[in-house]
């Protein structure tokens, strides 16, 4: 392949920064860059708790990771968008449904983003959403049972990349396409060249009920064919308003390395969402039919359903003039971060040696005197750099892609090409600090860092490197998170530890705002499964025609039933197993010999299902896969399997026979 001058440069840079990449992967004085006191600084005794709860993507693993800080301990990690044998999310009948598509079922996803609820800017402690990235779709994680409460698909939409990135209130999760595609329907079926005239690129608002937290899709943005990466909504002053990152603005369909890489400057789009949410309202939108999965899971009969919708909003941004404006942004820019107070909005472009930072109030004087450059791509005002600019960070470092805020005026950047953290002053836009980073780092956390009264103190780096860091594991490696204090002048290295999956963001939360709420049992009482069992009495099996159901219940140190006959081949068992404890962290498990899904892990007054079907005669033991008294090797049981057309009897009992 012949290059042009130009993409031969483009070539040359990329491999320079790769090269810098690796020189970078041993920064001067490595061995001795954490502070004197770290371990004491994030030692937690036992049985005392961490000030943070840290919620972190999982990226590839498809689900979310709970930590905590400054320790660094891994308390849970939430099943998501990926299917989870150990907690049987996506194998029992219960959960199965949240994890249908419009394709069907889908067991895996790539889950980038997460972010908090919001009340007047800052985390209220309901739910945390969540973004795949492949498969689009939103989630949202209930924060009083750490588990996820609803899938919501985004039509219209290829790789959900720019998500779920809420407004000051959460009125709504935002969900922008990565990949610009032909809208859904028929019409699809275009040549891959034509990207410029055929692929589209939309922004979904998702609405959030603010007592429930159900999703509703309100409205799409249908934008010209761009890709867009990342967005923060406007707060404070810039409250209404919404800036996402846009790269590709060649609209290059191939090669994208270099061919989406030619222009020095791409944009940030600036949304006036509250104008956009008013012609919805006014009627504005076009009605197109579209295919999208809706899932929820109801905690209290403690089983999911799905349903397909078929309908959704659009509102076409090249029909309005006062709906979306581009503003110059150098160049291939990752992060299109807004400050606490909401006057200024920090742009990180991958392939920039500078950190433009652009003022609201200057954005909103440039819209209202009509200070632009042009139009591009059918009508969209391009905003004057100059007249949006507040100014630029000289030299900060090389490879920006993401910005966070600390309590003091101050930003905090991530670079991966030169492998540090930069520290920076908004308004005088003076570099403060640096800091090296073990290795590569990608996206970065400041606790609250994302809300309008960060809480500081700590900041974590999610490196993309570990080369070194921790013991070897062949040839994969574990991601390296490391722990920065921020109390100071200075950053100080506290602590790396790893993490699960490929983290690209996370958010802390006080403990306190969590801690007292975490639900601790299920009330049995209130469980309103269709097939509980209601305490041992009621234990029992059932048949209709091919389909045979188990009623049993666990407990210490025994299941009930724990022998069962009269089971035959071709027979569809279902294990309907109700946990009958009521004492918080006595969990029970089931799981039976020849299972092709997953076990059941049940926690107290919970009922769980498990599909089960033999495939020969013969006796099957059952267990509790979950340690829970001296006698727990004696919790199991028995199930026999006679040929099609026997005539054993249906048995069943625990110790009466």
């Amino acid at each position: 392949m012949k290059l042009k001058p130009k993409e031969g440069l483009l070539w040359m840079l990329a491999a320079a920064a790769v090269s810098l990449s690796f020189s970078a992967c041993k920064p001067k004085g490595a061995g001795s860059a954490v502070s004197g006191n770290a371990a004491q600084r994030t030692y937690i005794p036992p049985g005392q708790y961490d000030e943070f709860y840290t919620f972190t993507s999982g990226g590839f693993s498809g689900q979310m990771s709970v930590y905590g800080l400054p320790s660094g301990r891994l308390f849970r990690v939430i099943p998501v968008f990926s299917v989870d044998p150990e907690k049987a999310w996506g194998f029992s009948e219960e959960t199965k449904p949240m994890l249908e598509t419009s394709h069907g079922f889908v067991p895996w996803d790539d889950l980038h983003h997460i972010e908090s609820s919001f009340t007047d800017g800052m985390p209220d402690g309901k739910w945390m959403f969540a973004n795949s990235n492949n498969t689009p779709r939103l989630a949202r994680i209930d924060l009083q049972t750490f588990r996820t409460a609803e899938i919501i698909e985004i039509p219209n939409t290829g790789g959900n990349h720019c998500s779920p990135f809420t407004t000051e209130n959460s009125e709504y999760v935002i969900a922008a396409t990565r990949f610009s595609v032909p809208p859904d329907g028929p019409g699809g079926d275009v040549p891959i060249s034509s990207y410029k005239e055929n692929f589209k690129g939309h922004i979904s608002f998702v609405s959030v009920d603010k007592e429930t937290g159900e999703f509703n899709i309100a409205f799409q943005l249908k934008t010209p064919g761009l890709n867009f990466d990342l967005s923060s909504a406007g707060k404070g002053v810039s409250n209404g308003w919404l800036f996402i990152s846009c790269y590709n603005s060649e609209q290059a369909h191939t090669l994208q390395e270099v061919n989406a890489s030619q222009n020095d400057k791409d944009f940030i789009m600036a949304i006036n969402w509250k104008k956009a949410e008013e012609y919805f309202k006014a009627g504005k939108g076009v009605k197109q039919a579209v295919r999208y999965a809706h899932n929820k899971y109801d905690e209290h009969t403690h089983t999911a359903t799905s349903q397909i919708k078929t309908e959704v909003t659009v509102l076409d941004i090249t029909d309005f003039d006062d709906l979306a404006y581009l503003i110059p942004c150098p160049k291939s820019p990752h992060g299109a971060d807004v400050n606490p107070t909401g006057e200024y909005i920090v742009g990180s472009g991958k392939l920039a040696a500078l950190i433009p930072v652009f003022s609201f109030e200057k954005l909103q004087n440039a819209i209202a005197n009509k200070e632009f450059e042009g139009e591009r791509y059918g009508g969209v005002p391009v905003v004057k750099y100059e007249s949006a600019l507040h100014g630029e960070v000289q030299k900060p470092g090389l490879g920006p892609l993401h910005t966070e805020f600390d309590e003091k005026g101050n930003a905090y950047t991530s670079f991966f090409v030169s492998s540090e953290v930069v520290k920076w002053n908004v308004k005088t836009l003076e570099v403060l600090d640096r800091q090296p980073t073990y290795y590569s780092v990608g996206h970065l956390m400041v606790a609250g860092g994302n809300s309008k009264k960060p809480y500081g103190k700590y900041l974590v780096a999610y490196n993309k490197i570990t080369k070194d860091r921790f013991l070897p594991t062949g040839p994969e490696l574990c991601h390296s998170a490391q722990l920065f204090d921020i109390s100071g002048d200075k950053m100080e290295l506290l602590l790396d530890f790893p993490t699960i999956g490929e983290p690209h963001y996370a958010q802390s939360l006080p403990a306190d705002i969590l801690k007292d709420k975490s639900l601790k049992i299920y009330d049995i009482n209130a469980n309103a499964h269709p097939h509980k069992t209601n305490g041992e009495a009621e234990a029992r099996i059932e048949r209709e025609g091919n389909i045979v159901r188990v009623y049993m219940t666990t407990i210490r140190s025994h299941l009930t039933p724990d022998v069962i006959e009269g089971i035959r081949m071709g027979d569809e068992v279902y294990f309907h197993v109700t946990n009958i404890e009521q004492d918080w962290d006595m969990p029970h498990g089931f799981a039976i010999k020849g299972a092709k899904n997953a076990e059941l892990l049940i926690m107290p007054g919970e009922t769980q299902t498990i599909k089960w079907e033999p495939d020969r005669v013969g006796i099957f033991p059952f267990y509790c896969t979950d340690f829970c008294s001296a006698l727990h090797q004696e919790m199991s049981g028995y199930v026999r399997v006679s040929p099609k057309g026997s005539n054993v009897a249906m048995t069943s009992y625990t110790g009466n026979k």
